[in-house]
């Protein structure tokens, strides 16, 4: 018997054979085999302002003042902020910020030095 891959969406052991795509029974998701080893590689690429592509450990700067909510602080244009980390969601980037403490950010509102 030979062994097929989890399902990729649920993780079901349970894939099988339809032609030449592999379709799970649990949660009825099909997906190809060629595609199963091209999806190993797909990270989600994060992009500053102008485009260029970030990394975890960079050091990025503000190109925008932002407000705090709930708080009247202001990281304000030019901040510097170092060793960011990169992370999945609505804002991308982990990070402390000098004077303000530990935050999120948008990539959309830094620029990598």
């Amino acid at each position: 018997m030979s062994e097929l891959p989890n399902c990729p969406k649920c993780g079901s052991e349970y894939a099988y054979e339809d032609g030449v795509m592999l379709v799970c029974p649990e949660c009825a998701h099909e997906w190809s085999k060629d595609t199963e080893l091209e999806s190993q590689d797909d990270a989600p690429v994060i992009k500053d302002a102008n485009g260029t592509v970030l990394a975890d450990g960079d050091t990025v700067t503000v190109i925008k003042d932002l407000k705090l909510k709930g708080s009247s602080l202001v990281v304000k244009v030019g901040t510097k902020v170092k060793n960011i980390r990169l992370v999945d969601g609505d804002h991308d980037i982990d990070c402390k910020v000098d004077g303000i403490g530990a935050m999120k950010l948008k990539s959309e509102f830094v620029k990598k030095v």
